[in-house]
């Protein structure tokens, strides 16, 4: 039986990780799209990256996917740079690691909010 540990090694093995400052210096770039994939509650109580998209982690598989055409969101190309963000960076880890089992080639997680704040990084409420 796989434990979260084994998820968590996994993701983080084969996605990318920025650290904030280098987040921060991408964002606003032609091609980059920030996506937050905390719960709305979270991003209620602290706000989000200005101009990121929500995408909780449990909705990625169906936003993501043009098959599904109800709830699926253009924001997701093959080629797009996505960038995600979550509390602490568990969560973008685990959502890109699903992202590049989707076929998504240029899925970068970005860490935690705290950070981005931390780094001087544009929020919105």
């Amino acid at each position: 039986m796989k434990t979260a540990k084994d998820y968590m090694e996994a993701a983080n093995a084969s996605v990318p990780r920025l650290s904030a400052e280098e987040a921060v210096a991408r964002h606003g770039k032609d091609g980059a799209v920030f996506i937050d994939v905390r719960d709305s509650s979270d991003l209620k109580a602290s706000g989000t990256i200005a101009g990121a998209h929500h995408v909780p982690r449990g909705m990625i598989e169906f936003r993501a996917d043009p098959g599904v055409e109800a709830l699926y969101n253009p924001i997701f190309q093959k080629d797009a740079e996505l960038y995600l963000i979550c509390g602490a960076g568990g969560q973008a880890a685990l959502a890109g690691k699903t992202l590049q089992d989707m076929g998504y080639t240029n899925v970068t997680n970005i860490g935690g909010f705290a950070a981005w704040k931390e780094a001087g990084g544009p929020t919105q409420d």
